[in-house]
């Protein structure tokens, strides 16, 4: 195993160019591919907080039956929770928050109608119970505050798939990269390569340096972009929670070691996977 190490190594410092621009692509694909990751776990998380606060409200008419109404929509299967605010409910909080409300109403009268608040188990799900609600028997009219977030929903989505898009690119522009390095080493020992294949060497020993080297890009990739993205997110996620301290960010520790482990494990896979192939071309050019 000390000949194979000596001879990867050997191979990676003859090579230093090629070496060097497999390493910075398998550096930036990982730290972009770290970044959506976290990215995606943070918008789940705030969509998941905003879920729980956005609210589907039906406005009723004068006399129609409120036990009936909230039975129909306590009914639709994507419903969480339904309750009915009377109209003098409405009017109280409405004057705690806008207090010249008060005095409207002494003048012209409780101008609120009957209410069904309503939450729904995920925000998409929202504009399908707007509708089911609003052909109900008794409902004047219903409102929803989550236009807001399916827009964001979709252009923070729109985000992921390009960022993910992106990572592929890198990825494969990796692999090519180390296919490419493996191959130049190769042939540089060509004629080495051709003794010892005439002493009898067998195809994994000649591999396996080259295997071995395509291991170390992996793990010298992943060991830095981890470098990057580890203190990058934790100074950006420092700053954010300054801007907006309700955001809801993602700082658990274990979580963020054990995306770095998943990182490490992709690099070593890419750096593997490209040495396995280019390796196994070369021999069979030569036979």
């Amino acid at each position: 195993m000390t000949y194979h190490w000596r001879q990867a190594l050997l191979a990676m410092r003859g090579n230093l160019t090629a070496t060097l621009s497999t390493l910075t692509t398998m550096v930036l694909a990982l730290v972009m591919l770290g970044f959506v990751v976290l990215l995606t776990l943070n918008v789940d998380r705030t969509l998941s907080q905003l879920e729980s606060q956005v609210e589907v409200a039906a406005f009723l008419r004068d006399g129609a039956n409120l036990e009936e109404l909230l039975g129909a929509v306590q009914t639709l299967p994507t419903v969480r929770e339904a309750s009915v605010v009377p109209k003098d409910q409405v009017l109280e909080e409405m004057t705690r928050d806008y207090p010249y409300v008060r005095e409207a109403a002494e003048l012209a009268g409780n101008p609120f109608p009957d209410t069904v608040r309503i939450r729904v188990s995920r925000v998409t799900d929202t504009q399908g119970v707007a509708a089911a609600v609003s052909r109900l028997p008794g409902v004047e009219s219903v409102e929803y505050g989550a236009g807001y977030v399916d827009q964001t929903a979709r252009i923070l989505n729109a985000v992921r798939l390009a960022g993910y898009a992106l990572v592929g690119l890198l990825l494969l522009g990796t692999l090519f990269n180390i296919l490419n390095a493996v191959r130049v080493a190769m042939y540089a020992r060509r004629s080495e390569i051709t003794v010892m294949r005439l002493l009898g060497a067998t195809r994994g020993f000649i591999r396996l340096p080259y295997l071995i080297e395509g291991v170390l890009l992996g793990l010298l990739g992943a060991a830095l972009a981890g470098a990057i993205l580890y203190p990058g997110y934790t100074v950006l996620t420092d700053r954010v929670s300054l801007l907006v301290p309700a955001l809801p960010l993602v700082r658990d520790q274990l979580l963020l070691l054990q995306l770095l482990g998943v990182l490490a494990g992709l690099g070593v896979l890419v750096g593997l996977l490209g040495s396995v192939v280019a390796s196994a071309r070369y021999l069979r050019e030569l036979e």
